[in-house]
């Protein structure tokens, strides 16, 4: 067919600009692909996990009720299946493993039963109730120490030295992410999780017919919030610490905040790539409908109508997405499998395959369809609009009166070749102000590219350098006196010991509250900082309570305002606090009080939950091993294990991550700055081979061309910065959430990057147009009709 022959002829003819907007929609088919069903593999994975092991609906932790009160929780109208655990923090001395780490025993049936939370048996077998010292290890801990079944692990349980025997290996849906407390990321080394017999754990405990741990399902059309207050009243009488759903489990949390984050990632990302796409097929087949005015007359003088001529180039656009699209899938389904097993080891589901669902696929047709034909659009509307006669005529020139240059006299300054290039611009406004935009869109992507890193990079900083300054945080199973800190100073390595006491509240503002941990620090301590958001230091009020911004906006409070706090520990106090300030963390939330103020609101005389300590290095495997021994030692966590970790997940997610997300900016980049270059050597040909027959040398022709393309370069690349840092801001509110904020920083050395790349992009461009131009056809030009 003679339309099919044009086609394929123009595609060939432009192959270099069609092969570069391809490239970018495969960008965007790419990262569709790999992060949509990278999210819908998570979302099935956990949701089939959770329906698999049922996975509870409501948790509560007290200090300990009698068994009988399981039968009373089970009569809370809404509930359906009721747990009851033994559930304690211990020390572990694991072999090989120099520091000490931290575990948590829960207790499970004496014989193996369906249950909520229920576990999946990775290797080995379950418990033998007759033994007290069998353990099943979580997967990530065992693997983590490189343990075997029948190793031995280190315990003080309820102040003795005990061994426990690893008889099995397994996974549980409450440890999808499995965090120690204290902890901000996982550190499976050392936090672990191990499972042992009801009957053993609460002998080792004094806990016999009792519980201190209770997860409950629901049953359909339940209302949660009535069931938690229900539960928190039957609990109070028994030490409650406040009932939560699911939504506030901290696994669950985190899981279902990475899964919210591929969501928003796998919508935003692409639509830049794609809208930058359908923006290249724009200004491509525009430059096409111009060029072919006589082409489109003929066609409709021969009888060919408007659809037929419009299919014409909706097809060109057509085939130059599905060309982009055949290669983005595959990348994508690459990538995809590359992040899926990333996941793996990051988040513990008994299976997470990567499968790409005909949804997915349908969707991603859907979205490059669409893209072409809104690239499409203006071109084909001009094609089709164009009468025959008028198309037959050559287009008539444009109106040439004084500008600006000429009325401010600027111009008599300026070199001949200064004033053509400026001339040029001003009289294509219109296609210099898009293309200056695609460029500006190219600097923008690649600001955003690196701007995770650069995000990420600032929060450990802040993190490790400025909040966290001490080296190992020591948390005791009980609340001690404040006498212990002596204790801990006389242990070796120790230089500074500062105390804290963290308790369980609920902190209420009008109509909201929030189950809060509400920490006193000592007022004139410098291991633990509080900062605002220039890193300033925030001095610590003799009363008030100070709480994280976070914090403030889900209250919605601010400075001045007078929340109430209840105590959910001990005489469960309740008072008005005024808040003095707001300070800004960008991990977790937090409310801060004056030590003395807290041991007062508490009526204690001076008790602590733990220390941070400064530690001399040299001594710290001294240190570390009177710890292991300490029974009122609950748990250890150290600075540079949890500095490993966030090191560890930001090179194999992050920095990998970023490294793509830049490649493809680049390819964007490229294609931009090429495709404009190309289409003003197009537009401008003849114009610029009549000057080589004027006497111009190739060099200068080279250079008015070229020359226009740098200053429309050099005038996008503040728009592009404007751009790319208004669109890291969009990010950073969407991936603002309680556990981490993502907070805008752009270092000066993305900035850069970005520019290196546009110019470099410009440069190749320019190599390539400039050897175009060297093989101008003159006499073609000679024979040109004007």
């Amino acid at each position: 067919m003679a339309r099919n022959r044009m086609l394929w002829r123009d595609l060939w003819h432009l192959r270099g600009q069609v092969f570069a907007a391809a490239l970018v929609v495969a960008c965007g088919v790419a990262a569709f692909v790999s992060l949509r069903a990278t999210y819908e593999s998570l979302l099935s994975a956990r949701d089939g996990y959770y329906q698999a092991q049922r996975f509870a609906d409501v948790f509560a932790q007290l200090k300990r009720a009698p068994s009988s009160q399981a039968s009373r929780i089970a009569e809370i109208p809404g509930v359906g299946e009721v747990r009851t655990r033994v559930v304690l923090e211990v020390t572990l001395d694991v072999p090989g493993l120099d520091e000490p780490a931290s575990g948590r025993l829960v207790s499970i049936p004496q014989r193996r039963a369906p249950m909520l939370n229920d576990l999946i048996l990775r290797a080995g077998r379950y418990v033998d109730p007759r033994r007290d010292d069998e353990v099943i290890a979580s997967e990530p801990f065992a693997t983590a120490n490189n343990l075997q079944l029948d190793d031995d692990v280190g315990a003080i349980i309820n102040g003795r030295w005990k061994r426990l025997r690893i008889v099995g290996v397994a996974l549980s849906p409450e440890y999808i992410y499995e965090l120690g407390g204290g902890a901000i990321i996982p550190d499976n080394r050392h936090f672990g999780v191990l499972w042992m017999g009801e009957r053993a754990l609460a002998s080792a405990y004094n806990m016999d017919g009792a519980f201190n741990d209770v997860s409950l399902s629901l049953t359909a059309g339940a209302s949660e919030a009535d069931v938690i207050e229900r539960l928190d009243l039957l609990l109070a009488r028994y030490g409650g610490l406040g009932a939560y759903g699911r939504e506030e489990q901290l696994s669950h949390r985190l899981i279902s905040d990475e899964i919210s984050q591929n969501r928003v990632t796998s919508t935003f990302v692409p639509s830049i790539f794609l809208g930058v796409a359908a923006f290249l097929l724009h200004i491509v087949l525009s430059r096409l409908t111009t060029l072919q005015r006589t082409q489109i007359g003929l066609l409709k003088a021969f009888g060919y109508t408007n659809r037929e001529v419009g299919a014409h180039y909706l097809g060109f656009a057509l085939v130059t997405v599905l060309l982009g699209l055949a290669l983005g899938a595959a990348l994508g389904v690459y990538g995809g499998t590359w992040l899926t097993a990333m996941y793996r080891d990051f988040y513990r589901f008994p299976h997470l395959d990567y499968v790409v669902s005909s949804r997915v696929m349908s969707l991603t047709l859907l979205i490059v369809v669409a893209a072409a034909c809104i690239g499409a659009l203006g071109a084909v509307r001009r094609a089709v609009k164009l009468p025959p006669a008028e198309a037959m005529r050559p287009e008539p020139p444009a109106e040439f009166r004084a500008g600006l240059l000429e009325r401010s006299g600027l111009s008599a300054r300026l070199p001949s070749s200064a004033r053509m290039i400026l001339r040029g611009i001003a009289r294509r406004r219109g296609k210099a102000v898009l293309a200056a935009l695609g460029i500006a869109c190219a600097v923008g992507i690649l600001i955003v590219g690196r701007f995770g890193l650069d995000a990420m990079n600032y929060l450990l900083r802040v993190q490790f350098q400025v909040v966290q300054r001490d080296d190992l945080m020591v948390t005791f199973t009980e609340p001690v006196s404040g006498s212990v800190r002596n204790e801990l100073m006389r242990l070796p390595g120790v230089l500074t010991a500062e105390p804290f006491r963290a308790v369980p509240a609920k902190l209420r503002f009008e109509h909201r509250s929030k189950r809060i941990q509400l920490t006193g620090l000592s007022t004139n301590g410098g291991l633990r900082g509080l900062v605002d958001a220039k890193l300033r230091p925030v001095a610590l009020p003799i009363s008030g309570v100070v709480l994280t911004r976070k914090l403030g906006e889900v209250l919605g409070v601010g400075a001045g305002d007078i929340i109430t706090a209840s105590v959910l520990e001990g005489a469960r106090p309740e008072r008005a606090l005024q808040v003095v300030s707001l300070v800004d963390e960008p991990v977790g939330i937090g409310a801060y009080m004056d030590l003395h103020a807290l041991n007062s609101l508490l009526r204690e005389a001076g008790s602590i939950s733990g220390a941070f300590l400064e530690v001399d290095p040299r001594q710290a495997p001294a240190l570390y091993r009177a710890l292991k021994r300490l029974p009122s030692v609950g748990g250890v966590a150290l600075r540079d294990a949890n500095l490993r970790s966030f090191e560890k997940i930001l090179d194999r997610s992050m920095r990998t991550i970023s490294v793509v997300e830049v490649l493809f900016a680049c390819v964007i980049a490229f294609g931009v700055v090429y495709n404009g270059a190309r289409i003003a050597l197009s537009e401008r040909g003849n114009e610029l081979a009549s000057l080589r027959v004027l006497g111009f040398t190739r060099g200068e022709v080279t250079r008015l061309l070229l020359g226009e393309q740098g200053v429309l370069t050099l005038l996008a690349i503040p728009l592009g910065f404007v751009l790319g840092i208004w669109t890291a801001w969009l990010l950073s509110e969407r991936l603002n959430t309680e556990l981490y904020r993502i907070p805008l920083v752009i270092e000066s050395a993305t900035l850069s990057f970005a520019v290196v790349v546009i110019v470099v992009a410009a440069l190749l461009s320019g190599m390539l147009v400039a050897r175009r131009i060297n093989r101008l056809d003159l006499i073609a030009v000679l024979k040109t009709r004007e």
